[in-house]
C-alpha cells in the first residue's frame, strides 16, 4: 500500500511545481512566434521559454498582472511568418511588427485580440486577403497594413470599427470598392494609393 501513499504525497508537490516548469499560454504563443522567425541580429535572444512568463523578455511589455500588452518588434530585421498562436495574446494592446521581412498570410486569429489598440504591420511581405476577423477588433484605433503584397478587397465588415482613427492599406495589390460607411468616409484617398478601384458612392 506504499505506492498510493507515495502518489498522494507527490501529486500536490508536482502540481505546485508545474507553473515554474513551463511558461504560461502567452509565453507559449511568443515562443511559437520565435520558432517561425529568422532572427539574424539576435533581437529575440532573451526569449527564454523556460521562464514562468515572458515579462522579462526584451521587446515585450506586461501589465501589473503579468499579461503581455505590447510587442515591439518594429524594424528588427526579422523574417519568416506569423502563426495562429498570436491569437492567444488576449490582453495585447500594441502589435508593432513594421519594417521587417515577414511574409505569408495574416492569421485570422489576430481577430481574437480584442484589447488591441494599434496594429502596425506595414513594410513587410504579407500576402493574401485582409482577414474579415479584424472586424472583431472593437478597440482598435490604428491599423496600418501599407507597403505589403495584400490582395483582394477591403472587408466591408471593417466599417463596424467605430474607434478606428487611422487606416492605411496603400501600396498593396488590393481590388474591389473602397468602403465609405462609418469612419471609412473620413479616411483620405492617399491611404489607398495603388488601389485599382473606384469609390462606392
Amino acid at each position: 500500500m506504499a505506492f498510493p501513499t507515495l502518489l498522494t504525497f507527490l501529486l500536490p508537490l508536482l502540481l505546485s511545481l508545474s507553473p515554474s516548469l513551463s511558461t504560461n499560454s502567452e509565453g507559449n504563443a511568443l515562443h511559437a512566434l520565435r520558432s517561425r522567425l529568422s532572427d539574424p541580429t539576435h533581437v529575440l535572444q532573451s526569449w527564454d521559454p523556460t521562464l514562468v512568463n515572458p515579462c522579462t523578455w526584451f521587446h515585450v511589455t506586461c501589465d501589473a498582472n503579468n499579461h503581455v500588452i505590447r510587442l515591439d518588434l518594429g524594424n528588427s530585421n526579422i523574417s519568416g511568418s506569423l502563426g495562429p498562436e498570436l491569437g492567444e495574446l488576449k490582453h495585447l494592446q500594441y502589435l508593432e511588427l513594421y519594417r521587417n521581412n515577414i511574409g505569408g498570410k495574416i492569421p485570422k486569429e489576430l481577430g481574437n485580440l480584442k484589447s488591441l489598440i494599434s496594429m502596425d504591420m506595414y513594410g513587410n511581405r504579407f500576402e493574401g486577403e485582409i482577414p474579415k476577423s479584424f472586424a472583431n477588433l472593437n478597440n482598435i484605433r490604428f491599423l496600418r497594413l501599407n507597403n505589403n503584397k495584400l490582395s483582394g478587397p477591403i472587408p466591408r465588415e471593417l466599417t463596424k470599427l467605430s474607434n478606428l482613427k487611422i487606416f492605411d492599406v496603400s501600396n498593396n495589390e488590393l481590388c474591389g470598392t473602397i468602403p465609405v460607411d462609418g469612419t471609412f468616409g473620413s479616411f483620405p484617398m492617399e491611404r489607398y494609393i495603388r488601389f485599382p478601384i473606384s469609390p462606392l458612392w
